[in-house]
């Protein structure tokens, strides 16, 4: 069950107004076909970790302990390629010792991390785990990209999770997921892995960023999310009517609306900060969690539903009721805490 929550954006942030120039665009363009005003971004020399690390120090701080058998960073931008991410993000944070590894799921990270952590702490492995999404989406995406820069930002979030009773407010699941890797082109980076690198040749500035088929894509996540979302609900015997609060991942706001309205949940209880925030990958659910709470706008015991769609392609949700946590910090607050 989740009794701790955190969430940390980098400083520096990227209006609508700086990319108008640079990328021929405006603030109009931008806001009708993505709902986002503004995105933050990592200096120069910051990594996916630093985020990882300030996420999880706060989730932790919120949970009240500073112990964990477990540490899983889910992410598509890990520091490099070997070693993982999370032993470092482990040691950093004090947790010598515990279980660490990465997981890539792309934007439905989360949602998997959330079964996989459920699973560790089901079968004994763990007591206690710490899961963090975090991506720097400003590293693979072209800035001269006019599409996919304006979309993505960087930033974390994180949950400590514990063993409990499956009926305890916090505990996570039913789960649904699933993939087709039919669609992997879809969502790709298509250099840096072993298939690239085991090829003549050095691969194009294209196949070294982010690439995404938009049209396509935001059929198959509208499609794959309201499908992943009823199982979810189904499998937890709740009706659309019963959702206190649906926390997609943070797409796009007219993916957002188009899943709300294909599900038949009210748009007022979707709860988003794509405007604030963009698109950050593994880190949107957490991050859209950790904002919720810390101005108090999802309810204690509210029926909340996560759904999610990603590269690979992959999709998944569960469902939850929202536990009692302790005072959370804006994601946005510096609050004398540094991500490196």
């Amino acid at each position: 069950m989740i009794c701790g929550l955190g969430g940390f954006v980098p400083p520096r942030t990227v209006t609508n107004e700086e990319l108008e120039t640079r990328l021929h665009t405006s603030d109009d363009w931008i806001r009708t076909r993505t709902g986002i005003r503004s995105r933050h971004v990592i200096e120069a020399g910051q990594a996916t970790s630093d985020l990882a690390v300030a996420a999880g120090r706060r989730a932790l701080d919120s949970a009240g302990t500073q112990s964990v058998d477990a540490v899983v960073v889910v992410t598509t931008t890990p520091d490099r390629p070997c070693p993982a991410t999370a032993p470092a993000v482990a040691g950093r944070l004090g947790l010598t010792g515990a279980a660490a590894f990465d997981l890539n799921a792309v934007c439905t990270g989360f949602v998997y991390g959330l079964a996989t952590v459920a699973g560790l702490i089901a079968t004994g492995v763990a007591d206690r785990a710490l899961l963090i999404g975090a991506d720097t989406y400003s590293t693979i995406v072209d800035p001269e990209d006019r599409t996919n820069a304006v979309v993505f930002g960087d930033g974390a979030g994180a949950v400590v999770l514990r063993a409990g009773a499956p009926t305890e407010p916090g505990a996570v699941g039913p789960f649904d997921l699933g993939s087709d890797g039919t669609g992997e082109e879809l969502i790709m980076v298509a250099a840096g892995g072993s298939r690239q690198r085991s090829s003549p040749g050095e691969p194009s500035r294209s196949d070294r960023h982010f690439s995404m088929r938009g049209q396509e894509v935001f059929r198959q996540a509208v499609t794959r999310m309201t499908t992943s979302a009823n199982a979810a609900l189904h499998a937890t015997g709740w009706k659309a009517d019963d959702v206190d609060h649906l926390v997609p991942h943070q797409a796009n706001a007219r993916i957002l609306r188009a899943v709300a309205a294909e599900l038949g949940v009210p748009g007022e209880r979707c709860v988003s900060n794509i405007e604030s925030v963009g698109n950050t990958g593994a880190a949107s659910i957490p991050l859209a969690l950790a904002e919720a709470a810390h101005h108090q706008n999802i309810q204690t015991s509210g029926r909340v539903l996560l759904t999610a769609f990603g590269g690979g392609l992959t999709w998944g949700s569960c469902t939850l009721r929202w536990p009692t946590l302790s005072k959370i910090e804006h994601p946005h607050d510096i609050g004398g805490i540094q991500a490196s």
